[in-house]
């Protein structure tokens, strides 16, 4: 097969060269081993490929015919070859990831647990921080990828995942416990436990946007901490849906009478230009 294949790519590339010793420069064979493969093809195919003459060759009208098909094999050759030869370059490697503490929690884990399955050997770094500090990470390279909220800084490049809404967090015996969207004025009424860490904040947005100014007595970016707090009725909070699958803590979650949600995304520097296993791992994203 591979025999065939080096024949197949002589001809095309004497016929593109318009001479055997071209070729045989190109492809490091000897002027008469090209010659000999194009003159095995002709008896193999029964038809003439090329006129010979003292100041090269040409197709005939049968090799003019047949020139498309030997370039379609040699590419598609070409194109396993390269496929080979990722797949072995994923034998190993580290993919180091930037995120936050609700896609760790519950995504990552199925997103990486499906990409194992085929890349068991890639070990992953995992660094834990905020929007702003995920992207800081990206854009000095101390990370390969990060999951983000949109838009990000236009350096990156971006892919949108999905819209997390936000929600009104409440402790089980809260008197708004039963109703049907919490309204947003009320939020300014309790002690509020403000979910908020560098320059970028959903939570914190929502207020300017509506005009409102909370009696925030407690600051954090643990989502966690945040719950217990609620759950322990020292105050009420505003948490995105995606932390809140799953929890132990006994709270209510109430969507709020003005919509609002954050868009995550995955960001990287470059897509172009990332390592074969992030490129690979990008694939494996819709797992989450």
């Amino acid at each position: 097969m591979e025999m065939n294949l080096q024949k197949y790519l002589s001809f095309v590339k004497t016929a593109e060269c318009g001479s055997f010793t071209k070729a045989a420069d190109l492809l490091n064979y000897s002027q008469s081993s090209i010659s000999k493969m194009i003159g095995d093809l002709e008896k193999e195919w029964k038809v003439a490929l090329l006129e010979r003459s003292v100041g090269g060759v040409r197709l005939t009208s049968d090799g003019l015919k047949l020139l498309p098909y030997a370039k379609n094999v040699v590419a598609e050759f070409e194109k396993l070859q390269m496929e080979i030869d990722e797949l072995n370059g994923l034998q190993s490697g580290l993919i180091r990831i930037g995120t936050f503490s609700s896609v760790a929690t519950h995504w990552l884990p199925n997103i990486i647990k499906e990409f194992q399955k085929n890349y068991p050997n890639i070990d992953y770094e995992l660094l834990l921080g905020d929007y702003t500090e995920i992207e800081t990470w990206i854009l000095e390279g101390r990370v390969d990828c990060g999951f983000l909220r949109l838009p990000t800084h236009p350096e990156l490049e971006t892919i949108f995942l999905e819209q997390d809404q936000l929600m009104a967090i409440l402790p089980e015996n809260h008197p708004l416990a039963g109703c049907e969207k919490f309204p947003v004025t009320v939020l300014c009424d309790e002690p509020f436990m403000l979910l908020e860490k560098g320059a970028k904040a959903e939570v914190s947005e929502i207020f300017e946007r509506c005009g409102l100014t909370p009696k925030v007595h407690f600051t954090t970016w643990d989502d966690y901490a945040i719950m217990s707090m609620v759950e322990s009725g020292l105050g009420i909070s505003i948490l995105p849906q995606l932390i809140l699958k799953r929890v132990p803590y006994k709270i209510i979650a109430k969507e709020l009478d003005i919509p609002a949600c954050r868009n995550i995304g995955l960001a990287l520097r470059s897509k172009k230009f990332a390592s074969l296993a992030v490129k690979r791992f990008l694939d494996y994203l819709q797992y989450r």
